[in-house]
């Protein structure tokens, strides 16, 4: 803790060994963080359970969980129901609710992901937002494995899109995308099938 003057730190937080605690960091009610994480500066944590190798930089988090070696900040929120897997990055002004991003996924800035499931090594466009409230419901989008979507994506829940599919730049996606192909456009379209790279080993 580099200065407890200026950090908070609730009765029942947890803090594993070799975590840094950095000036106006707050810990409140049922927060366990593990080792080897470096928190804040001017982060709010509350109710959230944080693995190890951790950065989070000038951040809110509420009722997440983040495995290790997450990344994320300055400037990002997690709200409830946030789960963000091994290897995730997240970048400044970003925000993530009730939804589940897979080991790897990249999240650079200004985007929006709610009530979805996101696919391993994908990532998300500067400005994509889920479009999950309909004005009555929430409604669920699922991104596969590999996915780009492009920048200022609107992705209009429900939805699904495939592996390997990719969106162009301000792309309104209203209908599932099949694995493997790029669509562009308001309403988006599909224009041509994909030859996805082989992964190395």
């Amino acid at each position: 803790m580099i200065d407890p003057a200026s950090t908070y730190v609730d009765a029942g937080v947890k803090i594993g060994a070799d975590t840094t605690i950095l000036p106006n960091t707050y810990l409140h009610g049922n927060t366990t963080i593990g080792k080897r994480n470096v928190i804040g500066p001017n982060t709010i944590i509350r109710d959230t359970n944080i693995g190890n190798d951790c950065r989070i930089l000038a951040s809110v988090l509420e009722g997440a969980v983040l495995e290790d070696d997450v990344d994320m900040g300055p400037f990002a929120r997690l709200r409830k129901g946030a789960h963000l897997k091994s290897h995730v990055h997240m970048g400044n002004f970003g925000e993530v609710k009730d939804s589940t991003l897979a080991e790897g996924v990249k999240m650079g800035h200004f985007s929006y992901i709610g009530d979805a499931r996101i696919g391993e090594n994908t990532n998300i466009g500067a400005g994509t937002i889920t479009c999950n409230y309909d004005g009555e419901k929430k409604h669920p989008t699922e991104i596969g494995e590999d996915v780009f979507i492009g920048s200022d994506t609107m992705l209009v829940a429900p939805l699904k899109l495939g592996d390997g599919a990719r969106t162009g730049a301000g792309a309104v996606v209203t209908k599932n995308v099949p694995e493997d192909t790029l669509v562009v456009g308001m309403p988006a379209r599909a224009i041509r099938k994909l030859e996805r790279k082989k992964k190395k080993g």
